[in-house]
């Protein structure tokens, strides 16, 4: 069993914002920050950065969170020493005081047990797939396919932050609520809200799928760990 130690830092806002506002907070956090600070955007003069991004925008509770991984701690400095006492949110100016700040250190691994998860507005498909998809008829093929690329999710996110898996993976979806269309990147997307349980203990809010950056995909424990194994 190969484990890995991961640092985070959760910093909730006090004042709430309306979930179509997130992108505009981002967008104020990247131009406090310096756009030069690639972390906080994974854009380059040549295009996207194809990691797991290690600053994350989020909207938990109605309210505006930044979480930052590893190596996006070190980083997120450059927001808090030219942070005013406020943003702009497109032409509404909104005021910064912190409610919660968290920083702690979740171990990754693979477990013979089971927890329990809900993920929300998951960006699980990409073109290719979205007409796969799409081709299977019963809900039984489709589960599957999901459960499929969930766990490549995971796989993905466990090689962003350097976490080698050496065991398998488990999971299964549990129920599953109506898909419904998302604007992400001026293309609709299906986005999905899922319940699963999976042999892998994740820190609470981290993000699975497209677009986690931008608070999507979040997933959230649902209760305590289960005492039966898959």
């Amino acid at each position: 069993m190969t484990a890995r130690k991961i640092k985070l830092l959760q910093v909730t806002f006090e004042n709430p914002i309306s979930p179509w506002e997130l992108p505009a907070f981002r967008g104020a956090v990247i131009a406090t920050a310096g756009r030069q600070h690639i972390l906080f955007h994974n854009h380059i003069d040549e295009g996207f950065v194809y990691s797991y991004p290690k600053i994350q925008y989020k909207q938990i509770a109605g309210k505006p969170m930044l979480m930052s991984i590893d190596q996006g701690i070190d980083e997120i400095h450059h927001f808090f020493e030219n942070m005013q006492l406020g943003l702009m949110l497109g032409e509404r100016p909104y005021e910064l005081k912190i409610e919660k700040l968290n920083l702690n250190q979740f171990t990754l691994q693979v477990w013979d047990k089971l927890w329990e998860y809900r993920i929300d507005n998951w960006l699980a498909l990409n073109q290719k797939n979205h007409e796969e998809y799409q081709k299977l008829e019963s809900l039984s093929e489709r589960l599957q396919f999901l459960e499929r690329t969930l766990k490549g999710n995971i796989l993905s996110f466990a090689k962003g932050v350097e976490w080698t898996v050496q065991d398998e993976i488990r999971l299964y979806i549990k129920n599953m609520r109506e898909p419904r269309l998302i604007s992400f990147k001026g293309k609709k997307l299906l986005g999905f809200s899922v319940d699963f349980a999976c042999n892998v203990f994740f820190p609470a809010y981290i993000g699975l799928g497209k677009g986690v950056s931008q608070g999507y995909g979040i997933v959230k424990q649902r209760r305590e760990k289960l005492n039966s194994d898959l």
